[in-house]
């Protein structure tokens, strides 16, 4: 692992970049960021915005923001909007540079019309199904179609007709006249136009014929004087056919250059799985928690300097590997615990009872905010007779090394005093404990004994008076296995969902500063975990979601690959 970002470490994206400029095949920078409005971004997605801002960055360039806008059935506005807050989420901003391919529908348009004129396109009548068929396979050469051979008059007239809108969807299409047995399937005549009568989000019913991706892509590069087009490995065995369209079509050439996308260990990153859990209700939308969408990321409390930082980490390559979700999770709560303030929080509550604690009497006592930052301060935290602690933090039969609370025992209470188990008061009829009878030491303010007497044991509490109710979502992976989709023969990834993924939590007690915390805000609940509030939450009933445990499993990875 390396610890410098992706945007200034050493890789071959960034000695690419500096031998062109320093033989000259470029005089600047210009890179590009190219989602597909037809969904919401993932964490993948981050990994390329990072590479796409951060290395023009580092070379005083520009990287623009353009909308592969070439298919009107499944973009819509709502994926621009939420795409674009993202981006400005992560901490990236395209300027003045925003961009559509749908701002060169005339002048792709006009690109093809060239190719037409120079014998290297050509209107082809086969049915999608006859298309595959004469494709070949990778053993085997294409089949010519019978009507690659079209005069540049009927093609030309024909791609008019196509334009205005006279033949069906899937009656026709363009095709380049490349190569029909080349080894690479890319260049086997690809498709350059299909016919699709639906309205586009940008240009209504202006078009009813829109260019592939392949054949957008390069061109819309070349407009915007992109200089390098980053890719992931998927695009590696198109890029000659990217470099072929720029040639043929005599225009400004950017070099497109591949890299490693990601894959993170128990997680789906493919935006058609992502779809389906959404579609068939599997989790509660774009931005549930549990997603990998940079919204349920932000909705979890993920910060996005711990994704940045993530994104650093893992590197640019150019082999394909899987990184374990333990190290995002090192980063952040590495992240979150320099930032958070620390409260206290019981998420399954049982009451104490300080029996000799004067009836109706109110302290305050002063709680550091986060001792990894001075500047956070203290707050002020309510004590009184009635308290909740956690159901785990009892027991009345004690295992061994157990140093919490349990009759005759003492333990220190956090900020407050030492306190004795007296006596149990249990249900009558299921037996369970419902409420703890203590005694306290007035002596031990602060939680140390002036006797100089040792408890071991520390736990945290809410005072009933003050205590407000919350509900508690905690999150779980999503995925039982690490590599979901690569299921067994038989399953698919769907077999693999975790059915504890979400566990929700109501009746928990957290003390009365977070009343008004709102939606976003972030914090430590002592001895539990990092916690960010829901926007479910309203006035007076705050929702929490469980961003990250306090256990750090990467950190005892760690250790064990340095022998500690």
């Amino acid at each position: 692992m390396t610890n410098e970002s992706s945007s200034s470490a050493s890789n071959f994206i960034r000695e690419a970049i500096e031998e062109d400029l320093r033989q000259g095949r470029f005089t600047y920078v210009r890179t590009r960021f190219p989602p597909e409005p037809n969904g919401y971004l993932h964490i993948g997605h981050a990994k390329a915005i990072c590479i796409d801002f951060g290395l023009a960055e580092a070379f005083g360039g520009k990287c623009n923001l353009r909308f592969d806008d070439t298919n009107p059935v499944k973009e819509d506005v709502e994926y621009v909007e939420a795409i674009k807050e993202d981006i400005h989420w992560l901490g990236f901003d395209w300027e003045d540079r925003e961009f559509y391919a749908s701002d060169y529908f005339e002048q792709l348009y006009q690109f093809a019309i060239k190719l037409i004129k120079k014998g290297k396109a050509y209107v082809d009548d086969l049915s999608p199904e006859q298309i595959r068929e004469y494709r070949g396979t990778l053993t085997e050469p294409g089949k010519e179609s019978p009507y690659r051979n079209r005069s540049v008059e009927e093609n030309l007239n024909l791609f008019e007709r196509m334009r205005a809108g006279e033949f069906p969807d899937g009656a026709r299409v363009l095709r380049a006249k490349i190569d029909m047995a080349s080894g690479n399937m890319n260049l086997r005549d690809p498709v350059m136009y299909r016919i699709i009568h639906a309205t586009h989000h940008r240009t209504g019913d202006q078009w009813c014929i829109y260019p592939m991706y392949d054949f957008a892509h390069g061109q819309s590069d070349s407009i915007e004087g992109v200089t390098h087009s980053l890719c992931d490995l998927a695009y590696e065995d198109h890029r000659p056919l990217y470099d072929w369209f720029l040639d043929e079509l005599e225009i400004f050439h950017p070099r497109q250059i591949e890299f490693a996308r990601l894959n993170l260990s128990y997680t789906i990153l493919s935006k058609r799985y992502l779809k389906q859990l959404v579609e068939q209700g599997y989790v509660r939308g774009w931005d549930d928690p549990r997603m990998p969408t940079l919204r349920g990321m932000r909705r979890r409390g993920y910060t996005p300097e711990a994704i940045r930082r993530f994104i650093e980490q893992i590197g640019v390559s150019k082999n394909e590997s899987l990184v374990d979700i333990s190290l995002l999770e090192h980063i952040l709560r590495d992240d979150l615990n320099q930032r958070v303030p620390r409260v206290m929080g019981v998420l399954d509550p049982v009451k104490v009872v300080i029996t000799n604690y004067p009836e109706g009497q109110v302290e305050e006592f002063e709680a550091v905010n986060n001792p990894e930052d001075e500047s956070a301060g203290t707050r002020l935290v309510p004590f009184s007779k009635v308290l909740y602690i956690e159901r785990d933090d009892f027991r009345e039969v004690p295992p061994p090394k157990y140093h919490r609370l349990s009759p005759g025992r003492e333990v220190r209470l956090r900020y407050g005093y030492i306190i004795r188990c007296e006596e149990v008061v249990k249900d009558p009829q299921t037996g369970e404990v419902v409420e703890i009878r203590c005694t306290y030491d007035p002596e031990t303010r602060g939680g140390y004994a002036p006797d100089g007497r040792k408890v071991k044991g520390t736990i945290h509490w809410v005072s009933a008076l003050h205590a407000v109710d919350a509900e508690v979502r905690l999150y779980d992976r999503l995925f039982t296995v690490p590599e979901p989709g690569k299921p067994e023969e038989g399953k698919t990834y769907l077999d693999y969902l975790n059915p504890d993924s979400l566990k929700v939590l109501t009746g928990c007690k957290v003390e009365p500063s977070l009343l008004n915390a709102v939606p976003g805000d972030r914090f430590q609940f002592e001895r539990k975990g990092y916690f960010c509030v829901d926007p479910d939450s309203t006035p007076g009933h705050p929702v929490f979601n469980l961003t990250a445990t306090l256990r750090d499993t990467w950190a005892k990875i760690e250790g064990e690959l340095q022998g500690g």
